[in-house]
């Protein structure tokens, strides 16, 4: 991983350029204008004659208060032109105890369709016992009736549910009215309905009319990081406001019934879920916002062809829809996460270690010298990492890459245990496991980083405004609220599937 990592770094002088020019355009703009008006100063005083020069210098403490008065102008409207971002409060979506299935019970109610041939379902147990899922996952209530009661009905029955109950949650933990916010983005990958998400919160909520409304779609489990980058860049506009960030996917529509092995990983993995997320960019926010936003980075790899395939819904050589997951993918998300944090270190980590990093890469790349790792040590900047709980062999190789401890996994793992992939909402669940723990001290730096077809990765990274005390963060509602006190549990490489579970009869 070294070896393909050290490729990505030849780029890093243009990326940090372009970033620099491409998101500062107000910082050249005001040199320019500073520049241009010493050019006119110099140029007058050239054309003045000698008494009128002596008579302009006596006069020196005008010139200088009109140019020290333009200086502080231009400051002020640059430092205008780039407001903070704020991260007032979320939460996340818990199902009810009805939803909640073992392992055994997942395997079982897929059987039960009827579909699924003798080697597709042990194929989807070998899948389950690895996944690093638990027994207390969430699926919709139309994957576990018998027989399975898949429609469009019970698909918005399912997002109804998720959307509704986490904004309703929102709400009235932040005590902010509908009509405050002006911003609205939901994103929801694989179920795009008509009129849209955010239509029927417009229509719900009694939002003003004149509210910004983007809807995300087709975008995989890294379109939560998307928006809100595009929330921030929102607010960069649209000044003295609210900007509501919902995150869901829709597993009724998308579970696939049919037969070919790469479709059928994400029955296994995929469960119920769902965030919302208020940002704001008031300035008397800041007092009891929870975290500021500091950085987005994203990265997208289309242009590769193997990295566009790797995720794609399609049909089967029968005609059933699923997703299908090519072998490339773990190979392409390290290219992609390579990229990715590339950009981000200069950003983040400190002076020291990236001279390390970049003299590494030096000796390998251009010397040849044998070293022992060029890979930036990202805990010496960053408190918290919320990777997302894609699966067990995603957070396996990026603990691996990164460098990571345990302790920076146990967000992340925990999550995939108790909620599965909830696609681009697992990042908030993984947030709001370090604010039940405790763990979130002001000041403290918190990166999520996720993954999406496409192919893309995208990183946020946000610093706490104040400190999380856990006890408080699990009464305010949080989804940890009935299983922080035992966890973390430890989650074998492999956990045995049960056989013989008695199974409960479907309600």
């Amino acid at each position: 991983m070294d070896n393909e990592f050290g490729k990505g770094v030849g780029n890093q002088a243009k990326l940090l350029y372009r970033r620099l020019v491409g998101q500062r355009p107000h910082l050249l703009a005001v040199t320019l204008l500073l520049v241009v008006s010493s050019l006119v100063v110099m140029t007058m005083l050239s054309l003045l004659s000698l008494d009128g020069v002596y008579a302009l210098l006596h006069g020196a403490h005008g010139i200088m208060a009109v140019s020290v008065a333009g200086a502080v102008a231009a400051a002020y409207v640059y430092a205008l032109s780039l407001r903070p971002v704020y991260l007032v409060d979320f939460a996340g979506y818990k199902p009810a105890p009805a939803q909640e299935l073992t392992r055994a019970r997942t395997i079982h109610r897929y059987g039960l369709s009827g579909v699924f041939t003798a080697e597709s379902m042990n194929f989807q147990k070998r899948i389950l016992e690895r996944s690093g899922l638990g027994d207390a996952t969430h699926l919709p209530a139309s994957i576990i009736r018998v027989p399975l009661d898949i429609c469009l009905r019970t698909a918005n029955e399912e997002s109804h549910a998720v959307v509704f109950s986490v904004i309703d949650d929102l709400l009235a933990k932040t005590r902010v009215r509908p009509d405050d916010i002006g911003v609205v983005i939901v994103n929801s990958s694989l179920y795009s309905p008509t009129p849209s998400f955010t239509s029927l919160l417009m229509n719900r909520y009694c939002l003003r009319d004149d509210v910004v409304t983007h809807n995300l779609s087709g975008m995989g489990c890294s379109a939560g990081v998307i928006a809100i980058d595009l929330a921030r860049q929102l607010l960069q506009v649209y000044h003295d406001t609210y900007a509501l960030v919902v995150s869901t996917e829709n597993i009724t529509l998308n579970a696939y019934l049919g037969n070919n092995r790469p479709m059928l990983v994400t029955n296994m993995l995929f469960r119920t879920g769902g965030a919302a997320v208020l940002l704001s960019n008031r300035c008397n926010e800041w007092r009891r916002a929870k975290y500021q936003l500091i950085h987005t980075v994203r990265t997208h790899h289309g242009p590769s062809d193997k990295s566009y395939a790797c995720v794609t819904q399609e049909e089967d050589e029968v005609g059933n829809l699923g997703v299908s997951l090519s072998k490339d993918l773990m190979s392409v998300a390290g290219d992609a996460l390579r990229s990715n944090i590339t950009t981000l270190g200069p950003l983040v980590l400190p002076l020291r270690e990236q001279l390390r990093f970049l003299g590494a890469v030096v000796l390998k790349r251009v010397f040849g010298t044998t070293v022992m790792s060029c890979l930036p040590d990202f805990t010496l900047a960053l408190e918290h990492f919320c990777i997302h709980a894609g699966g067990r062999g995603v957070l396996d190789e990026l603990q691996k890459s990164l460098k990571l401890g345990e302790w920076h996994m146990e967000p992340s793992r925990m999550t995939l245990c108790r909620f599965g992939n909830t696609s681009s909402s697992s990042l908030w669940y993984e947030l709001a496991y370090c604010e039940a723990k405790g763990r979130i001290k002001r000041g403290d730096r918190v990166w999520q980083i996720a993954f999406g077809s496409g192919f893309k990765c995208n990183s946020a990274v946000w610093k706490a405004l104040r400190t999380v005390e856990g006890a408080a963060a699990v009464e305010e509602g949080s989804p940890w609220a009935q299983d922080i006190d035992v966890l973390p549990v430890h989650v074998p490489k492999v956990m045995p599937i049960d056989e013989d579970a008695s199974y409960v009869p479907a309600a």
